[in-house]
This record gives C-alpha cells, sequence and structure tokens, in this order.
C-alpha cells in the first residue's frame, strides 16, 4: 500500500489497488488478464445502467423479503440511482471481451455500487465490513443471471435508438419520394434497362423496406424481456429466496419501463442463447437492407458523367488527393461498411451461442459487445444517411427523361398490341438505329401514332394513374 493505492484481499491474495478507484480487487485482476480490444464497458453506457438496474432491482426485493437491512439497501439504491443518473461509468474500465462468461462486469459493478454506497454511508471505499460487494450488493445472485439480463436490457435500449434512427431516415426517403413523384425513369433488373418508373417510386420502396425493418426489430423487443433473475448459478436458485425470482423481476419492470417477467424454466433460461441469435439475425437483416440501399444510391450517382448520373448525392468532402474535383459516395461507403461489420457480428454471436456448453454459455461477452456494436454503428450510419446524404439527393430530371425515350425497355408496354415477336423486333431495330421505340412501331404500321402515344404515356408507363383521371377525381371546386 502507498499514499496512492489501498490494498485489497480476494481468494487469491492481494493487490494494490489505486486509492481513488471505486471499483476493487476484482476489477484489477480483470484489467491485468483482460486486454483485447482497448475498449471498455464504461463506453457502453446502456450496459452499465442496466446492470444499475438490476442491481436496484435486486436490492429493493432482498429488502421486500428481510434479507438485506434498510441502512445498506437505501445506500446501494442511491448508488444505483446515480450510475443510472450517469455517473462513475468511468470506473467501468474492463475489456468487453473477458473470460467468465462476465463473471468481471458482474464484480466490476458490484464494487463501484459497493464503494460509492460505503461513501453515502460515511465510510472510506474498500470498508467492506460494513458494506460488501458480494455479500450484500451481490445478495441473492449470481454472474449467470445479472449479466444476461444486463445485457438483454441494454440491448432494448440500443434497438429503441435504432428504430428511432431508422424511422428518420425512412421519414427521408418518403420526403424524396413525394419530390421525384413526377420524374420518369428506367427501372433495371440485372443492372440491364427494364421497364420504366419514377424515381419517386424507388424512393418510396426504399422507405417501405426500412419500415419494414422497425416492424422487425419491435418484434424482437418482448423477447429480450424473458429474465433468468433469481436462477442464481445454474438456474437451480440455489442460495435464493423462493420469492425473488417474480419480485425482482417486478422491480427491474417498474424501474426500467420495460417488460420483465421471470423466465418459465430458470434452468433452461441461463443456458439458452436463442433470444440473442434471433436477434442477430434481425440486426443482419437491417444491415443487409441498408446496404443494398446505399449500393443503388452509389450506382444512381455514379459518373457523373461517364456513369448513370441519375441523382446527385450531395458533396461532403474532397474525394481525391490526385483527382481534383472528384467527389466520392463516402457517405453511402460508410454505411455499407457498417453492414460488413453487422454480417459479421452476426456469424461471431451465432457461434458464440452455439459454442456454450451445459448449464451456461461462457461466450455472452462477445455476444453482447458484438449486438452492443452493431447496434450503435447501424444507429450512428443510418443518421448520417439521413442527415448528410439523403435529404440533400437531388434528381437529374432531363437525363433521366432522355433515358427512357432512348431505351428499348419501354417496347413491353406494346407487346400485349403487336405481340412479343414483333416487339423484339422493334427492340433490335431501335437498339442498332438509336431510334425511339414508338416512332419504329408507328413506321412498321403496326400500330396508329395516337395509340403508340396513349401506351407509352409516362403515367402509363410508370404504373401511374392518368393525369386526366385524377383531375377528374377531385372535387369540382378544386378543377380549373
Amino acid at each position: 500500500m502507498t499514499d496512492s493505492t489501498r490494498t485489497e484481499r480476494d481468494s487469491l491474495g492481494t493487490l494494490a489497488v489505486p486509492l481513488d478507484a471505486y471499483w476493487g480487487i476484482h476489477t484489477a485482476r480483470a484489467l491485468n488478464n483482460f486486454t483485447i480490444t482497448g475498449d471498455s464497458i464504461g463506453r457502453y453506457p446502456a450496459l452499465v445502467t442496466a446492470l444499475a438496474a438490476v442491481k436496484q432491482a435486486a436490492c429493493r426485493a432482498n429488502l421486500t423479503l428481510g434479507i438485506l437491512d434498510a441502512r445498506r439497501a437505501d445506500a446501494i439504491g442511491s448508488a444505483c440511482d446515480e450510475i443510472r443518473g450517469g455517473a462513475l461509468h468511468d470506473q467501468f474500465p474492463i475489456d468487453p471481451i473477458q473470460g467468465g462468461a462476465g463473471t468481471s462486469t458482474n464484480m466490476n459493478a458490484n464494487e463501484v455500487i459497493a464503494n460509492r454506497a460505503l461513501e453515502l454511508l460515511g465510510y472510506a471505499r474498500a470498508t467492506y465490513s460494513e458494506l460488501d460487494p458480494i455479500d450484500h450488493v451481490n445478495l441473492g445472485q449470481s454472474t449467470n443471471d445479472v449479466y444476461p439480463t444486463a445485457v438483454k436490457l441494454a440491448v432494448v435500449q440500443h434497438i429503441r435508438e435504432l428504430v428511432t434512427a431508422m424511422r428518420r431516415l425512412a421519414d427521408a426517403f418518403e420526403a424524396k419520394s413525394a419530390e421525384f413523384g413526377d420524374v420518369i425513369k428506367m427501372g433495371r433488373t440485372q443492372l440491364q434497362d427494364a421497364v420504366p418508373m419514377t424515381l419517386g417510386q424507388e424512393f418510396g420502396a426504399f422507405a417501405l423496406m426500412i419500415r419494414e425493418d422497425c416492424a422487425r426489430l419491435e418484434e424482437a423487443v418482448p423477447l429480450l424481456g424473458e429474465s433468468n433473475l433469481g436462477g442464481t448459478a445454474i438456474g437451480t436458485a440455489i442460495n435464493g429466496h423462493p420469492g425473488y425470482p417474480a419480485l425482482a423481476c417486478a422491480q427491474l419492470a417498474e424501474l426500467t419501463g420495460e417488460t420483465v417477467t421471470p423466465a418459465e424454466n430458470l434452468i433452461e433460461a441461463t443456458q439458452d442463447c436463442g433470444v440473442f441469435v434471433q436477434v442477430s439475425g434481425v440486426l443482419k437483416r437491417v444491415a443487409v437492407k441498408l446496404s443494398k440501399i446505399c449500393n443503388d444510391l452509389r450506382l444512381m450517382s455514379s459518373g457523373p458523367i461517364n456513369g448513370l448520373g441519375e441523382i446527385n448525392l450531395p458533396p461532403v468532402q474532397a474525394g481525391s488527393s490526385i483527382m481534383p474535383g472528384k467527389v466520392n459516395p463516402v457517405v453511402p461507403e460508410i454505411v455499407n461498411q457498417v453492414a460488413f461489420e453487422a454480417i459479421g457480428n452476426d456469424l461471431t454471436v451465432t457461434m458464440a451461442a452455439e459454442a456454450g456448453q451445459f448449464q451456461l454459455n461462457a461466450f455472452e461477452p462477445i455476444i453482447a459487445y458484438g449486438l452492443l456494436r452493431t447496434t450503435a454503428h447501424l444507429t450512428a450510419a443510418a443518421d448520417a444517411l439521413t442527415t448528410k446524404c439523403v435529404v440533400g439527393i437531388t434528381a437529374n430530371r432531363e437525363h433521366l427523361e432522355l433515358g427512357v425515350r432512348r431505351s428499348i425497355g419501354i417496347v413491353t408496354a406494346l407487346t400485349p398490341h403487336i405481340g412479343y415477336a414483333a416487339s423484339a423486333l422493334i427492340a433490335k431495330q431501335a437498339l442498332q438505329s438509336g431510334q425511339f421505340v414508338g416512332d419504329i412501331a408507328a413506321e412498321l404500321g403496326l400500330l396508329a401514332p395516337e395509340i403508340v402515344k396513349e401506351l407509352l404515356a409516362p403515367h402509363r408507363l410508370a404504373g401511374l394513374a392518368s393525369p386526366s383521371a385524377e383531375t377528374a377525381q377531385q372535387p369540382a371546386t378544386d378543377r380549373t
């Protein structure tokens, strides 16, 4: 012990701990043992606040059950309130990737809460004879029920933040859909001209794709509400009070505002990581669809002269150190990269969930790390795509309309009237000569010019109601 350290003891011996640290010897050992990412659990506020909420719920349950005295319970509860309010998060320095199924994270929480509670009671830190991290803060608990419950709560919070960001993105695409509702363009299949559509329809589809995934994410949230609190080590509730599981879950629900219910079978719930696989799969779906949309945006904006050049993405930075004036689609590119990471994290979560043995999965820390990073990064990516890209997109209207006129794909609209063979002949001739498909159809006498004009009208090609029909549906007072 020195002027800047204190000595703490555990079952392995003694260790010096910084005098001003709220954490103790178990955290100190974890800091020495786990140095993988350079990251810390304290950088994931949702996890730290969830841990504090679980500890506070346990404390309240133990007080109600008469197995924890009011003096200690009040101090523990106050310390947890402070942590849930954002205090002391810098006192959670452990690497997220750790051995021990999350034991070090649980111990870290126990120590920080205990030492802050001791201060509130008027004692120096590490006066564990008065309030002990394990005997009092961890009373009736195990890492094996605390950690997965906290992870689930943290993931729920991250999912809610992701859904909010995705809804903003969907709103932005819908606004562009309305703005581009009259911009005709060629749709494509397999990178080849297909049939016409509007740019508004294309952006509207993007919005719906995103809203569908918001719904899928929200469907996953209730699955995370099942808790194995009270199961202690393996789900048999050893050293636990029979009334604790229901009471602790009820307290946790009250504290967090989330639905938290005791698992039907605590042994099953302690070893089964299926819910994390389910959630990860939905996150992978989100990533895949966001990446697909960004692929389209990059292709549509390619060029701008010698590419498709259909839309313009807002320029946010210079694109080259050697080519003056070059601007790259950097925002869609970062979303693509976040999606790649999310897909990789899904494989990690899958392998970790599969690798559990018997009554516990030792690999929940990498599952937690993967899910929290995926959700946080997807949220940031969706926000960046919204604010730095989609809201500023403009359309090259004339270029798109010219592309429709020059395309052979519009001959599809004539097929029901002249047959597939004649349409193929027109398409071949148009491709060779550069003539407009409608002009060739009229020249060959296959259709009258007025019929061609009607069949190839932009609104009809895009599957929209005719302008005259829309006018006819308006109230008489609105007609001009």
